[in-house]
């Protein structure tokens, strides 16, 4: 992802934290339509504002979320980590594969003295990222390594750069070790043994599955072109005359609204992409199709002749007749053909 780009969360994600809420019992689920669709960060913000903001949220909301968790609400990432063979193997699982999950944050895995530090670190800009969100990621990795070594396992310690609200208790309860906060990072801490020990149950085959979709999926989103570029060549061959976004939108696996605001913070609009693909397939057929104006009208999503010559004069500063005129080849010279 490029400073440009805005971050994106997977659908699942954000239906988990809604489901691990009183707000995931109204049903809703936001304006995305497939768990496998993402959204803006943004909308995860906005999202977790409505959580925190309900009548029975309070300081430890992460907490729930995190405690509450299943593995399909990390998508791909949370059946990987079911089939690690160890916690040293599920972090650096998530140290690879967070980004499908959510680019807002990253994890990182640190060895050293005897202890591994399983780091979060958020990549958008510290005022908009609520610190419930932070100890829910957190409460997630805890809660995942138990899927891993077990219920009544905890690590040595975990630590938050924010300061704590509310009471210490929940916090002792959840994560089952001493807890600080105000501290240089945000980390769990786990002992080197705990890392390494092997599942006795453990498939490498099936493990070796969900990585190669990962991979797959991982590549998709790390080579994916610009938002703007995408509905680019999607309108390249729609047919324009009943062109929407949700087209594309679909394409991507976005919702219309996080398409458009995509395409704002690109610089743009579906207005001026689809505007801009009515002229270059205006001027296509007017140089390569002897069609009438009436025709080439709603081939180009226009209502007829009067709206083309409107539009086309405003594109090219003639009318589309005398465009035509000036790109029509000439006819050969029949007198001097073939003469040096």
């Amino acid at each position: 992802m490029s400073a440009t780009e805005s971050p994106s969360v997977t659908a699942c994600y954000a239906l988990a934290v809604l489901n691990a809420t009183a707000e995931g019992e109204s049903g809703s689920s936001g304006s995305w339509a497939l768990p496998t669709d993402r959204l803006e960060y943004g909308e995860m913000r906005a999202l977790w504002d409505t959580v925190l903001d309900a009548g029975d949220a309070g300081p430890h909301t992460g907490l729930l979320v995190g405690a509450r968790i299943r593995p399909e609400g990390l998508h791909i990432l949370g059946h990987l980590v079911l089939t690690c063979a160890s916690l040293a193997d599920a972090a650096r699982a998530a140290e690879r594969y967070h980004p499908l999950v959510s680019q807002a944050g990253t994890v990182t895995l640190h060895r050293g003295g005897g202890v591994g530090r399983i780091r979060y670190r958020p990549t958008v800009a510290p005022a908009t990222m609520h610190p419930q969100q932070v100890e829910a990621v957190v409460s997630i990795m805890v809660r995942a390594a138990r899927w891993i070594a077990g219920d009544d396992w905890a690590p040595l310690a975990v630590s938050f750069a924010h300061p704590r609200a509310g009471s210490a208790e929940p916090y002792a309860r959840v994560f089952g070790c001493p807890v600080t906060f105000d501290s240089p990072e945000t980390a769990i801490t786990v002992a080197d043994e705990d890392l390494d020990r092997r599942r006795p149950l453990y498939d490498p085959a099936l493990n070796s599955l969900h990585r190669a979709y990962a991979d797959r999926l991982l590549h998709r989103l790390s080579a994916a072109p610009t938002v703007a570029e995408h509905v680019r060549q999607w309108l390249e061959h729609a047919a324009l005359e009943d062109a929407g976004p949700g087209g594309p939108a679909k394409e991507l696996s976005l919702s219309v609204r996080t398409l458009r605001r995509a395409l704002h913070a690109e610089g743009t609009s579906w207005r001026a992409l689809l505007d801009s693909a009515r002229h270059g397939r205006a001027r296509r057929l007017l140089e390569t199709t002897p069609l009438p104006l009436d025709r080439i009208a709603p081939l180009v999503g226009l209502s007829g002749a009067t709206a083309l010559v409107r539009a086309f004069t405003r594109w090219e500063g003639m009318p589309p007749g005398a465009y035509r005129v000036r790109r029509r080849p000439a006819p050969p010279d029949r007198d001097g053909a073939g003469r040096g």
